[in-house]
């Protein structure tokens, strides 16, 4: 397959945008008081659907095709279900390799944070990190950094791929994937500034931790550009539909129960499911 220079540039470019929406999450943390909860919970809800739509009537649709076409139907479904369920089994290895305590995709508002922080209990329990450790909590943000930088690179080649081969879905899943680094940078900023003192300096960091999502997207293409045939880019985009399942099934769904009311999340999952769909439609 070949991808001509301007393909590959709005690819990186929804990437990036996606990546760097960790800069919003920090700049959330020092300018509001509180969250928003119920508009967080509609936005992670939202998020969700998107992805979960596109992944099971589009991604894994496009999957099968390219490896149906490539090795037949039969060995081509097979393929596909292998491609899927692998992809849910890395993200699932890396969520698991990466400590809970500096994971940064266990999503946290602005108040948790700020509490957890300043509770001596909470720290004793292990729950959170002491004030009084400015050591610990410097060494917590290098971690975190290392984190982010792993679980953005499976993110990222998602948005990529799929911004590459299909780009009005593309921009769909760079939107989702946006509004899901939010509290994300959140939840790297507060513990940052706790550690240096310095706004500027947590917010600087949390930004550019999300260059990690579209250095990891291009790192990976570039490695898989030689290769990338049709079997390739079937097997790549049903193991993408695995990811963004595991994330919203993992990460966004729950973040989203926690913190707003059942119905919210409901409503958000269902809305970013039609708006997906309408979207799919218009460019039929």
């Amino acid at each position: 397959m070949e991808f001509d220079t301007q393909k590959i540039l709005f690819a990186f470019a929804l990437t990036l945008g996606a990546g760097l929406a960790t800069g919003i999450g920090s700049c959330i943390a020092f300018l509001a008081k509180r969250t928003n909860t119920r508009f967080l919970c509609l936005a992670l809800g939202f998020s969700a659907g998107v992805m979960l739509y596109v992944s099971f009537v589009e991604i894994l649709v496009l999957a099968r095709e390219a490896l149906s076409a490539e090795r037949g139907a039969v060995i081509g479904s097979w393929l596909t279900v292998l491609g899927f369920f692998g992809g849910i089994g890395l993200i699932a290895l890396i969520d698991k390799l990466v400590p809970g305590s500096e994971n940064p995709h266990e999503a946290r508002i602005l108040e948790d944070m700020q509490t957890c922080l300043k509770d001596p209990e909470r720290s004793a329990r292990g729950e959170c990190i002491s004030e009084e450790s400015l050591g610990a909590l410097r060494r917590t943000g290098i971690f975190t950094a290392l984190a982010i930088g792993i679980h953005n690179f499976p993110e990222g080649l998602a948005t990529f791929t799929m911004a590459l081969n299909e780009p009005a879905t593309g921009v769909a899943i760079a939107v989702a994937i946006a509004i899901h680094n939010i509290p994300e940078g959140i939840a790297v900023s507060v513990p940052l500034f706790y550690a240096t003192g310095s706004r500027r300096k947590a917010f600087t960091w949390s930004f550019l931790s999300g260059l990690a999502e579209p250095i990891g997207a291009l790192t990976g293409f570039l490695l898989l550009l030689p290769f990338f045939t049709p079997l390739v880019f079937g097997l790549l985009f049903s193991g993408v539909a695995g990811i963004m399942v595991f994330i919203s099934l993992d990460e966004l769904l729950p973040a989203a129960e926690r913190y707003g009311e059942h119905h919210l999340c409901t409503y958000g999952v269902l809305s970013g499911m039609a708006v997906m769909a309408l979207s799919l439609l218009l460019f039929l």
